[in-house]
């Protein structure tokens, strides 16, 4: 087995893991970078709308007023010393952003441009047109590159993370697979940082590109981590119907309206004041309500941005336009877009400290994989760009101030890799056997079907005897292809795994959540919120092959919950 040391190793190399690695490189540390795609192909680059930071451009605002929208949007789960720090850090990391080189739209004096986003008490949203996360996610790779030219930096591009590796108590590197030239490899650090995004492959309609599988979340459950608030996935309330591809709140924030089957602006009857942008949990609850109520298009409502104009739509929202014509045959300048509510993001992950620190020493995680929790219950557009940035930087930072303070690499016995070797030798010697795609696919319909927008007991329930029967099947899934090099049918075997794991704890703290909160909504049994019992965080454990489920209080400093409207 190939093996490499670093003092600092950063797993994902999207925003948040590139932003941690050029952190730790500038705080002196030798880091290396294991990621499964292409950084620039990692799924960062597909966010569209936005970064949220209080500069006060387009109105008065404050890092305050940030913090207590996103309190307000996180339905109160939110730890707000985090939601502090996010607001409070967010301007500056956008100027240095600028410096690097992003090429942020401006407004007619000069000054960096900010439309209004959902939930949002100012116009904050940065942003690059529609455009936002491909022009991040390649000035990161231009500032990663700068460093690996001069500087102590490694990237390992489609090598696949599979396991944590722990000696003594501690974090000490990750086993991967080498797609390229196949086998196992093993890169060590004394601090390891888990940036490798979100799940949103656990349903079959998602804006998630397919490499978004958990990868990082269920490494870490099965290391003994805790996972915290997994119950809740947000649903966007605008992917394109039927692809599920994702058209950005932005098309809303520059103005657009929600149309049902009759032409109504059906948002009035659900948040009279802010209409289409209200937060996202309220837009998407809308919108099925309605498609369930018989007022959608075949299956969806509509995106009317043909008010706005063509010059608009070609400054503001070209690749909106684009998507819409590829994608749905539609013109947005001259028809509405069909959408749907589809899963996005997911508020829970691997629970950290303010400075990404996790449970087990050495382990840090940052971006879409962890829950410091800055999201709660519900997400704001805008607010998860940031916080691959802010807290990116602050665990790269942490990362390297804990590993250039121990003397010299870390030891690894020959246990974990001999475990691993063996664990994989058997996978790949199984001949007979199911495909891993059809469980896949079954898991995918299932999860939208019964834990979805609406939750409902028996569906939840239903849905916990099906993973059971998906993981009894698991046992016996057959790889076909034996080879070594792209090897996809390996990857996708075991990525199923993760996602099988992590669909049991979701749906298992789901039904533990009797309430409606967020994106957690249960309108026949439990439609209310409910303080008193749950304004906590559910906590999951991996405990003798299978979750455990506690809870967390919410980490509280100015606000105090309060009925939500909007």
């Amino acid at each position: 087995m190939e093996t490499a040391a670093h003092d600092v190793v950063v797993v994902g190399a999207g925003c948040a893991g590139m932003r941690a690695a050029i952190e730790a490189v500038d705080a002196g540390a030798d880091v290396g970078v294991v990621s499964k795609l292409h950084p620039t192909r990692s799924h960062s680059g597909a966010a569209e709308g936005g970064i949220n930071a209080a500069l006060g451009n387009a109105a008065d605002d404050s890092p305050e007023t940030h913090a207590f929208d996103t309190v307000k949007g996180s339905d109160y789960l939110g730890d707000q010393d985090a939601i502090e720090i996010l607001a409070n850090e967010a301007p500056g990391d956008i100027y240095q952003l600028e410096h690097w080189g992003c090429v942020f739209s401006r407004d007619e004096e000069g000054r960096l441009a900010q439309r209004p986003f959902g939930a949002a008490g100012s116009p904050r949203t940065v942003f690059s047109a529609d455009i936002t996360g491909h022009v991040l996610i390649h000035v990161l790779y231009e500032q990663l590159m700068k460093r690996q030219a001069s500087g102590p930096l490694t990237v390992y591009e489609e090598l696949f993370g599979w396991q944590l590796v722990e000696e003594d108590g501690r974090c000490v590197g990750v086993i991967a697979w080498d797609l390229v030239k196949g086998g196992l490899r093993l890169v060590t650090g004394s601090s390891i940082v888990l940036a490798t995004g979100g799940m949103g492959r656990i349903y079959r309609a998602t804006t998630n590109a397919y490499a978004c599988n958990g990868d990082g979340m269920a490494m870490a459950l099965r290391a003994g981590l805790p996972l915290k608030d997994m119950e809740f996935m947000q649903f966007h309330p605008t992917t394109l119907y039927p692809s599920g591809v994702l058209i950005t709140e932005g098309c809303r924030g520059e103005g657009g309206f929600l149309l049902n089957a009759t032409g109504e602006r059906f948002m009035a009857h659900y948040a009279p004041n802010a209409m289409e942008l209200a937060s996202r949990d309220v837009v998407s609850r809308s919108e099925t309500t309605e498609i369930e109520a018989g007022r959608g298009v075949s299956g969806s409502v509509l995106l009317d941005l043909r008010h706005l104009g063509p010059e608009r739509i070609l400054t503001r929202l070209p690749g909106s336009r684009e998507l819409a014509m590829t994608f749905a045959g539609v013109d947005p300048i001259f028809d509405p877009i069909p959408v749907r509510p589809g899963a996005h993001y997911h508020m829970g992950g691997v629970a950290t400290g303010n400075w990404g620190e996790t449970e087990l020493p050495g382990l840090y995680a940052a971006g879409e994989v962890a829950c410091v929790s800055v999201h709660g219950a519900n997400r704001l557009g805008g607010n998860s760009l940031m916080e691959t940035i802010t807290f990116g930087r602050r665990a790269g930072r942490a990362a390297a101030k804990a590993a250039l303070a121990r003397a010299g690499p870390p030891s690894v016995s020959d246990a974990p890799l001999a475990d691993a070797e063996r664990e994989l030798g058997a996978l790949l010697g199984r001949k007979d056997g199911e495909r891993p795609w059809k469980i896949r696919d079954e898991l995918g319909s299932s999860m939208l079907e019964n834990f979805g927008v609406f939750r409902y007991p028996e569906r939840m329930e239903r849905q916990l005897e099906l993973i059971q029967g998906l993981r009894e099947r698991y046992e016996h899934v057959v790889v076909e292809d034996k080879g070594e090099v792209f090897n996809t049918d390996l990857t996708q075997a075991i990525e199923l795994g993760y996602m099988l794991d992590l669909a049991w704890v979701m749906v298992q703290a789901g039904l533990a959540r009797e309430e409606s909160r967020g994106a957690h909504s249960r309108p026949s049994d439990f439609p209310e919120r409910d303080d008193e019992r749950f304004l906590k965080h559910s906590v999951s454990r991996w405990r003798d092959g299978g979750p455990e489920l506690s809870s967390e209080e919410v980490r509280m400093t100015k606000w105090q919950p309060e009925v939500r409207s909007y």
